[in-house]
């Protein structure tokens, strides 16, 4: 018995001392990344932007399309979503690759405003951090209002206003079903599911979106399927 006490006070300092490690890297990643310009600063540079689109000027499709494909809890988990991390981490190992991530939206913001694109543990790390000053700020409105408006959709379309004029002509409160799907499965992997650089993996993509809008209750069976025949 006291041997396994032993073991288990080990391991419960080593845990301890990887958990303040890993604290340690991520809070001095992310101080040095606003060493330049505070992170409040930042978002008014963004706000401010002549094209910057507000969450009421969001269509609904849209709103409900990112929320479902990137982050579907995200109105009910914190800045960082431990069973999306969780999950992540279980599908990862079993399939040995990485299949899924489990950043929230709030997480990728803190890598659109904050870091660059350069996927590193170090900045993993100060992304945790980063975004719980996100949601001490701004609310999860405003913040998926950062998201849409930080992130690439391919073809040279930086944000959600650009986006939905260069590839539909039209303002982003009048995107229908079918453009929202598409649009907001693009910043996964701009290079790869941008409409006008592989017009089949983009329907893929689109068709993923739709499945998960019709799984978490957004949209019926009957109007993904709609969609997804026109695409056929």
């Amino acid at each position: 018995m006291k041997i396994a006490r032993k073991i288990l006070l080990f391991i419960l300092i080593a845990i301890i001392l990887i958990l303040t490690v890993f604290c340690i890297i991520g809070y001095s990643t992310y101080s040095s990344a606003l060493k330049d310009e505070p992170l409040l600063t930042r978002i008014d540079a963004i706000t401010s932007r002549e094209n910057f689109v507000k969450f009421s000027d969001l269509s609904e499709d849209y709103r409900n399309a990112v929320i479902a494909v990137e982050d579907h809890r995200f109105y009910d988990h914190g800045p960082v979503d431990f069973i999306a991390i969780a999950r992540a981490l279980y599908v990862n190992l079993t399939n040995w690759e990485l299949k899924e991530g489990g950043s929230t939206i709030t997480q990728q913001v803190a890598k659109n405003v904050i870091f660059s694109q350069e996927e590193t543990f170090s900045r993993k790390l100060g992304e945790i951090f980063a975004a719980y000053d996100l949601e001490k700020n701004y609310s999860k409105n405003e913040i998926l209002e950062l998201y849409v408006n930080t992130s690439y959709f391919g073809d040279g379309y930086y944000g959600i206003y650009d986006a939905s004029h260069g590839y539909y002509n039209k303002e982003p409160k009048d995107l229908t079903l079918d453009e929202a799907s598409m649009l907001a499965g693009v910043p996964n992997a701009p290079s790869v599911y941008a409409p006008t650089v592989n017009p089949d993996l983009a329907k893929q993509r689109q068709s993923h979106v739709l499945n998960k809008m019709v799984e978490y209750g957004y949209i019926s069976s009957e109007e993904a399927n709609s969609i997804k025949n026109e695409i056929d």
